[in-house]
């Protein structure tokens, strides 16, 4: 009894001994825990995705690529691989697995003195007090301070919360945090679109997402997704068929290199940084904002693909630059030297997949012999090397080579494409050429598609938005809506002559001169747009002042400060291309402003939305059931920058300019379209601006450090042809639509030449008049050179008061006033088109 004593009383010394060490353990890890109760507000780093008009997705920005989903919209099969796989006696357990632990305490036993690293036993709640509280330190010291959170957290929180947690914060490779974003990751799919297989995959991956990675660790990642299957087998979470043809189905990823996402890279980096600055970095890379955009993806495509096929066809007009590098292959060891050559950023662009490196192995009379990267073989045939004339920068393209020896040389390296035929290639060269391309709604202002260059890769400068460019002729239609706006009309006769004006003290005089040097004498205004006459432009600035232009040109938005200088009408200043198109698309849509949109809507990560860009109320627009009540009427608040009247005038000119002006080429698309060219001196700067009733489009071509493009090469015959593809393929299932006319315009057929009342039979149109300016009586011509400005055949009309107050009354340019800057630079003195 006394012995039984002993041992009872020893035992009792050691469990208080125990009990006491074990409340100065709890009390010395207790010290300084981080507080657990900051997990009832939860706000993890999600990633803000953008998504196009459509839906689809643009592009995403994180930190942690994270897409919270609450408990119950996860589907209970994903839930059970993970417990199956982590911790199946999750919803029993009160926090520690005693079980799992005592199994975990006799391997490390085994494991000691070895460099084996000690296993663990954790549950689902240690591992979210680990992940979200305590980090990653290997020891038993974090051990004890992890159970001592984990019954806290259990006492405090719901399993489903502890679970929400768990799955939306765990790191599962590739980038991915978190259960739903894994699963776009890996297999481009929501949850509830996961099979069987998928979901086991995903549920092997948190012990270690590096060592089962799909690709890598193929055989491992098979391995350990079956072994998660044969845990939901015997856990009863699918039948035996489903664990059968699980394990018999091949674990496939998506391909990293192939998106579903939009490609529009310069038109999400412009929303970028836009978001950026209305709410911050941080809410841009972790607050989960759900942005639907503008952009319209089959818009975006047609406008890639008809950009850089006519940056393509520019740069081949203008010959071959040479390879991309030389090497030395003497030694026929090309295939380790080409896969040794960095891939240049311009080769990687959407569109143009089939462009690839290649290295010349050997020459003969009739093709080049080449190797790729993938140890195949293949022959440049000369049909396809007769572009490549020899071009040095500054000077034209050479003569046309006659062998293949005339273009490439052993070693060179120079992308290709492969033919239909077998082994037959074709001979690239990425551009060199800056361009840009924007498509716009006339009526809303909302960014329909947007290119700022050949590649964003190759460079992240967007010239659609960044470039500040002279307009060269596509800013005269501001001077000739100042002009209709003054009182002038369409038929109006203006000398086309040459025109003088004095700069000032000190300063040469200002002659501009028309694209040819010639002079086709009284034309009308119509004729003046449609063939880009510069020298009636500048009498005609000269005319109405300077200061008129000015304002009116930034009541539009081509600029906002417009120097007041003649040389100005003739597009010396400086604007963007998106400037430009949505001034344009303020004539269609009948004079009302715009300003260029990115953004539709913005909801922040609980689904509200923070962020309208259409911010007008509409009575009737909720959802309500249809009873054959009218639709809402939205009211249209948007300001007049011009009157109705004259903006459709401006159209019918624009018009013009199409079907028989300088913008011929586009004539083929078959539509009603109106636009204008423009082309600064020595062809530095080329435009095209247009649009159809509903759809507005710019085109710009420029090196980025300006230089001339070539003699030829003007806005008609560089940018003309990418605006007429683009509305070709945009407009093709739609019908063609006439151009809105506004009520109180009369129209008067005229001839189109003369601007004169038609004769029977004559060629003529129907022009546009504003009620009592219509062509009849005499017709004065716009001279501009003395303040009585009009003039007839025997000067009779010079000063008519009449005549005068008919067209508005003219407030010409005071003499001396300057016609351009001290440095306008080439477009000052004239020679645009």
């Amino acid at each position: 009894m006394r012995f039984l004593g002993f041992i009872f009383g020893a035992f009792a010394i050691l469990a208080v001994v125990g009990l006491l060490a074990g409340l100065w353990v709890v009390h010395h890890y207790s010290q300084d825990l981080p507080d657990y109760r900051q997990l009832a507000v939860y706000e993890p780093p999600v990633t803000t995705r953008l998504h196009a008009g459509d839906g689809s997705l643009l592009a995403e920005y994180a930190r942690e690529r994270r897409l919270f989903v609450p408990i119950t919209q996860i589907p209970p099969r994903v839930i059970g691989a993970f417990l199956s796989a982590e911790d199946k006696n999750f919803y029993e357990h009160g926090g520690i697995d005693f079980s799992g632990v005592m199994r975990a305490v006799f391997t490390n036993l085994r494991h000691m003195g070895s460099d084996r690293r000690p296993v663990g036993a954790s549950t689902i709640t240690q591992q979210v007090a680990k992940n979200f509280l305590l980090g990653n330190e290997v020891s038993y010291g974090r051990k004890i301070r992890e159970a001592i959170l984990t019954f806290r957290i259990e006492r405090t929180f719901s399993k489903d919360r502890i679970l929400e947690l768990y799955l939306n914060e765990i790191y599962l490779g590739m980038g991915s945090y978190g259960v739903a974003a894994a699963a776009l990751n890996y297999f481009d799919k929501p949850l509830d679109q996961l099979s069987v297989a998928e979901m086991a995959y995903l549920a092997a991956l948190p012990k270690a997402p590096s060592n089962y990675h799909p690709v890598r660790q193929h055989d491992a990642a098979v391995k350990r997704r079956n072994w998660v299957l044969d845990r939901m087998y015997e856990d009863g979470r699918i039948t035996r068929e489903q664990w059968d043809e699980a394990k018999a189905s091949p674990l496939a990823v998506r391909d990293p290199g192939q998106s579903s996402t939009t490609s529009a890279d310069y038109f999400a980096e412009e929303v970028r940084r836009e978001i950026a600055s209305l709410y911050g970095e941080q809410s841009l890379y972790e607050g989960g904002l759900s942005v639907r955009t503008s952009i319209d993806p089959t818009m975006q495509a047609i406008a890639d693909k008809v950009l850089r096929r006519g940056m393509i066809d520019y740069d081949r007009r203008h010959g071959w630059r040479g390879p991309i590098t030389r090497v030395n292959i003497a030694a026929g060891d090309w295939l380790d030297v080409l896969r040794a050559t960095p891939v240049p950023p311009g080769l990687s662009v959407p569109g143009i997949e089939g462009w690839r490196l290649a290295v010349v192995t050997a020459i003969n009379a009739k093709a080049a012999e080449i190797g790729l990267a993938d140890g195949s073989r293949g022959v440049i045939a000369m049909s396809e090397l007769t572009w490549a004339r020899p071009t040095t920068a500054g000077q034209g393209a050479g003569a046309a080579p006659r062998n293949p020896g005339d273009v490439l040389s052993v070693g060179d390296i120079v992308a290709v494409e492969a033919l239909q035929a077998q082994g037959s290639f074709a001979l690239r060269q990425i551009p060199n050429v800056g361009a840009a391309f924007v498509a716009l709604d006339p009526h809303t202002g909302r960014v329909l598609a947007m290119v700022g260059g050949w590649s964003y890769n190759e460079s992240q400068f967007n010239r659609a938005t960044q470039a500040l460019r002279q307009p060269g002729s596509t800013f005269k239609p501001f001077v000739y809506a100042t002009a209709l706006e003054s009182g002038l009309t369409p038929s109006t006769l203006v000398e086309d002559g040459p025109f003088t004006a004095d700069q000032g003290p000190g300063l040469p005089p200002w002659r501009p001169a028309n694209y040819g040097h010639d002079f086709l004498g009284p034309i009308t205004l119509r004729v003046a747009l449609e063939k880009s006459r510069n020298l009636v432009t500048a009498r005609l600035a000269y005319y109405i002042g300077m200061d008129k232009v000015k304002a009116l040109a930034e009541r539009f938005g081509v600029v906002t400060d417009l120097p007041p200088y003649l040389a100005m009408s003739l597009g010396a200043g400086e604007t963007t291309l998106l400037r430009m198109t949505a001034a344009y698309g303020q004539f269609v849509n009948g004079g009302k402003k715009i300003t260029p949109s990115l953004i539709d809507r913005i909801q922040d990560r609980r689904g509200r939305t923070v962020f309208k860009h259409d911010m007008r109320t509409c009575e009737g627009c909720g959802p309500t059931s249809y009873n054959g009540q009218p639709p809402p009427v939205v009211p249209d608040n948007r300001p007049e920058v011009i009157d109705a009247g004259t903006a459709y005038q401006m159209v019918s000119l624009l018009q013009g300019v199409v079907e028989r002006g300088t913008g011929g080429k586009v004539r083929a698309v078959g539509k009603p379209l109106a636009g204008k060219t423009g082309t600064s001196n020595d062809s530095k700067d080329v435009w095209f601006i247009g649009f159809s009733p509903d759809l507005v489009a710019g085109v710009f071509f420029g090196f980025d450090q300006p230089r001339t493009l070539g003699g030829k090469e003007t806005g008609g015959s560089v940018a003309a042809p990418v605006f007429r593809d683009f509305m070709a393929a945009a407009l093709r299932d739609k019908p063609g639509i006439p151009f809105r006319i506004p009520p109180g315009l009369r129209l008067v057929r005229v001839n189109p030449s003369t601007g004169a009342p038609a004769a029977p039979g004559e060629r003529a149109i129907f022009e546009a008049f504003k009620p009592g300016t219509e062509p009849f009586g005499p017709r004065p011509v716009l001279d501009g050179s003395t303040d009585a400005a009009f003039t007839g055949g025997d000067g009779s009309f010079g000063s008519d008061p009449d005549f005068l107050g008919a067209i508005g009354a003219p407030v010409p340019a005071a003499p001396g006033a300057p016609a351009a800057p001290p440095a306008a630079g080439d477009s000052a003195t004239g020679g645009l088109y």
